[in-house]
């Protein structure tokens, strides 16, 4: 397999590598945690932030807006009959309860990666995006935002350190959420790269 994982992705595909290593072909590295996160990002997102008490229903309808208004611009150029079931899916109270459910057990997850090995030395391509997405990091003060950028850089480094052919990539007209959404082409230009270095290895 040749993994394409984003954000939280990074995680789980970094488990299937220690579980399943002679599986794996190849990484395709987008924005992904980091079980080294605390090393690299700024106080204000550390891991250990999901020990605090998750959110109330009332905190939850007072984010809702926010992220509503944010998946909308994501999504702004998706079919009409796609794009409203998946901003609704995207804000629903199901939805978010896994969400705040998964950023909860991100120090238990970061110390299991910990206790296995590193990637396999396979092909690697990382991207980082150093935009700024729309709604809640927006109101972010702009030094945690620059300190957050500078982090998801220097852990796409370290990934891509330990194999022999990894290529770290900025993309720096995009936010970590926008990635995916709005700059699928270089998404698969990294994917075609590594599955042609894959077939040449």
């Amino acid at each position: 397999y040749v993994l394409v994982a984003h954000s939280l992705g990074g995680a789980y595909a970094h488990r299937f590598t220690q579980l399943y290593p002679q599986e794996v072909a190849g990484l395709v590295w987008l924005d992904g945690f980091h079980r080294d996160w605390e090393d690299f990002m700024p106080a204000a997102a550390s891991p250990a932030a999901g020990r605090q008490p998750a959110p109330g229903p009332e905190q939850i309808r007072q984010m809702r807006p926010a992220l509503h208004e944010m998946f909308a611009g994501l999504m702004a150029d998706y079919p009409r009959h796609m794009r409203q079931p998946l901003i609704e899916a995207h804000v629903s109270d199901e939805w978010l309860r896994v969400g705040i459910a998964e950023r909860g057990s991100l120090v238990a997850l970061a110390d299991e990666l910990r206790a296995g090995p590193d990637i396999p030395d396979v092909p690697v391509v990382a991207l980082t995006a150093e935009g700024t997405d729309p709604g809640p990091q927006a109101s972010m003060p702009e030094q945690t935002i620059c300190a957050i950028q500078e982090g998801r850089r220097r852990m796409a480094t370290a990934v891509v350190s330990t194999v022999s052919f990894g290529e770290h990539r900025v993309v720096s007209d995009v936010g970590h959420h926008q990635l995916c959404f709005t700059r699928p082409d270089v998404v698969v230009q990294a994917i075609r790269d590594v599955v042609d270095r894959v077939a040449r290895a």
